[in-house]
């Protein structure tokens, strides 16, 4: 993010993907909120979407029992995400909700409610500390979820391993691929910066200038690029820029100067810092001094692209974690889009990566969910949890497992998209990370390599 990774009215519709910024945190109140107090949202109602060859799928195929509310004993999940002003990542624990109240409206898991408890926090150690306490001694929740946050997965690291909790997330910390007991379904702000400069390498540039915000973390992230240039034998420059970004026409004009006219630019920053960049690369008629413009996954959204203009279409090449909305509507996607029309009206940034992962997350614990035997406690939770493998998805360009591993980057394979006429499309179909970073080398030798998959472009 970058996380991968965040989003606030314009920050909040922008920054419905991932992202990677730690802006200062105030307040230190946290709130919680759930599945049912969210369930007015949804209609009891059937949306469908339909494909350009005239399938339609229906959000009643979400649960075993279209139609029939689940009433049973709720199934507790809990979930710790950050939100503050110009860091606001409640799209992805509110389209959790919508998941989990479609899967309540149709049945539910063997009868049960599955229900959400959130926690938000401003990115302060002891506040997270004392949200995992809450979550498990007075929620009683049985598994952890979401992990939209920028910290979360440092702070909580050594209580979620005493517990046996195997928590999924999406987050930005670098626990959250590196540790035994977390695993997220986005890539993270290093290994999509790694995407990023993996396609601006193809391109045969004679350097590579990566900058991002200065934000802890920095180090972790650059070392990523600076490993699959080093592997390429390319030059690369790594920058940081204090955020927010006061002077974006001398940041602009710093980049192209390093870059020179054969260079690529790969920026990791939110989509609001992103957008000015580039909106004063234009300003200053600069966007063709280079050979290329590449970003993180933040930047893979409409917002952007409707914003940029079609001047850049087809000049910023952008790595996504996730399959595009905009140019892929098979079954599974549809069902997303109708879920998120039915019952996503609290996810401010829509169509996008940050609701997609929050898709995923509902579903691949909702799957293992179902495969319990029994009560529902932490221990038969996260041991289903921990059992996930093979889970196939549109969405993704791998199957996504969990697993026995001392680290987990099960999404190590992905996509590059490009504007066109305020539209992210596909610009290069699923490949996998250089394994020249040494963090994807390591899992791999440990989890194998699942091919990757394209998937369908109906």
């Amino acid at each position: 993010m970058y996380g991968h990774s965040a989003r606030v009215r314009l920050s909040l519709a922008l920054v419905a993907v991932v992202v990677l910024t730690v802006l200062a945190g105030c307040g230190s109140s946290s709130s919680s909120s759930s599945s049912s107090t969210a369930a007015a949202s949804g209609t009891s109602t059937s949306a469908a979407t339909s494909s350009s060859s005239g399938t339609t799928v229906s959000t009643s195929s979400c649960g075993p029992k279209p139609g029939v509310k689940a009433t049973g004993t709720p199934i507790n999940i809990g979930t710790i995400d950050t939100k503050q002003p110009g860091t606001d990542f409640s799209d992805g624990p509110n389209m959790i909700i919508a998941y989990y109240n479609c899967v309540n409206a149709n049945g539910g898991v063997n009868g049960h409610p599955v229900k959400l408890f959130v926690e938000y926090d401003q990115t302060q150690p002891a506040q997270i500390a004392a949200a995992a306490k809450q979550l498990i001694q007075t929620d009683h929740v049985v598994g952890i979820v979401g992990v939209f946050d920028l910290l979360e997965c440092t702070i909580d690291e050594s209580y979620w391993k005493q517990l046996g909790i195997y928590e999924m997330g999406a987050g930005i910390a670098p626990e959250c691929w590196s540790t035994p007991n977390s695993a997220a379904v986005n890539m993270g702000p290093r290994y999509s910066s790694d995407g990023a400069v993996q396609y601006g390498l193809t391109q045969h540039p004679s350097k590579i200038v990566f900058v991002q915000s200065n934000v802890p973390g920095t180090g972790y992230i650059a070392a990523g690029p600076a490993a699959l240039a080093k592997a390429a034998s390319t030059p690369i420059t790594e920058l940081t820029e204090n955020v927010p970004i006061n002077d974006a026409s001398s940041v602009a004009l710093d980049l192209v100067n390093k870059a020179g006219s054969n260079g690529w630019v790969v920026l990791n920053f939110t989509p609001p810092e992103a957008l000015v960049i580039l909106q004063a690369a234009q300003k200053l008629g600069l966007e063709d001094r280079v050979k290329g413009w590449g970003c993180s996954t933040p930047c893979n959204t409409d917002f952007l692209a409707k914003a940029l203009g079609p001047k850049w279409n087809h000049k910023l090449f952008v790595n996504a974690e996730l399959t595009s909305p905009d140019d892929h509507n098979g079954p599974e996607m549809q069902l997303y889009k109708a879920i998120l029309s039915q019952y996503g009206q609290a996810v401010a940034g829509g169509l996008g990566s940050f609701s997609e992962m929050g898709y995923l997350l509902g579903k691949f614990s909702v799957d293992a969910l179902d495969t319990v035997k029994g009560a529902y406690t932490i221990k038969s939770v996260n041991t289903a949890f921990k059992a996930i493998k093979d889970e196939k998805t549109e969405l993704l360009c791998q199957p996504w497992v969990y697993g026995s591993y001392p680290l987990h980057i099960p999404n190590n394979a992905d996509f590059t998209t490009t504007p066109d006429n305020g539209k992210m499309v596909t610009a290069q179909a699923c490949f996998n990370v250089s394994s020249a970073d040494p963090q994807i080398a390591q899992y791999r030798s440990v989890a194998g390599t699942a091919p990757s998959t394209n998937p369908p472009t109906s």
